[in-house]
């Protein structure tokens, strides 16, 4: 079961909830919570830092990929990270995966 309260570190793995719908546009990334209605936008950054993490789970690992692909310093990319996911995750729109 997802922790919400549980910090997050570039150790963290987070996922996208079953709730959570997420679809892509030219310019924009949009997440849909079905359970609140609430929903967010991201721009085009924000958005591959979250297509990234759905392929990297750890936020960590997410960050060196993103760092690369933009040819950024991984620091800055995971304080970056870090935000986004601390946003996402107080919206409901982002969950931390719990070791069983």
């Amino acid at each position: 079961m997802p922790n919400a309260q549980q910090p997050l570190s570039p150790h963290s793995a987070v996922l996208v909830p079953e709730h959570v719908v997420v679809r892509s546009f030219p310019g924009e990334t949009i997440m849909l919570n079905l359970q609140t209605g609430v929903y967010h936008g991201l721009n085009p950054t924000a958005g591959r830092m979250l297509e990234t993490l759905e392929r990297h789970a750890v936020i960590g690992d997410a960050a060196a990929v993103v760092a690369e692909q933009y040819g950024r310093e991984e620091p800055s990319v995971l304080a970056d990270l870090l935000t986004l996911c601390s946003a996402l995750l107080e919206r409901g729109l982002l969950a931390v995966q719990v070791a069983p």
